[in-house]
């Protein structure tokens, strides 16, 4: 029985092919986590603090960070062991995605943000009305 040996080239190979596979599956797992567009867009709110509440429950990018940075682990460490014939494709995904992570996590700060700034400044309007309505 003869027994099929690999050379250090053709593991390195299967290796480096692996990585690759390892970067591709976190990426489309980091996609798959991203809020889906009708729920960014779209609402059933009847009022402007339900829309701001449910935009900002839409603009929750889940474990996208999470697989993001396994993806760029796997990945530097492909890249720093010239591990790949051709990573462009890898690269741009990765830079696409901080990208637009980062556009998500900045726009569910902002609606945090007006979440409570709203409900204060109809409180200060309701005083308002109140006090002139008291005054006449």
């Amino acid at each position: 029985m003869s027994q099929t040996t690999l050379g250090d080239d053709e593991l390195f190979g299967e290796a480096a092919d692996e990585m690759r596979a390892d970067v591709e599956e976190h990426l489309d797992a980091a996609r798959a986590e991203l809020p889906d567009a009708a729920d960014v867009w779209e609402t059933d709110a009847d009022n402007v603090l339900g829309v701001l509440n449910g935009l900002r429950s839409a603009l929750d990018a889940g474990d996208a960070r999470e697989h993001l940075r396994q993806a760029k682990k796997w990945y530097t460490m492909g890249d720093r062991a010239d591990a790949f014939d051709q990573a462009d494709d890898l690269a741009d995904a990765i830079a696409e995605l901080e990208t637009l992570i980062a556009s998500i996590d900045d726009a569910h700060e902002d609606v945090s943000d007006l979440t409570n700034a709203v409900p204060e400044l109809r409180g200060t309007l309701e005083d308002l009305a109140d006090g002139d309505g008291d005054a006449a």
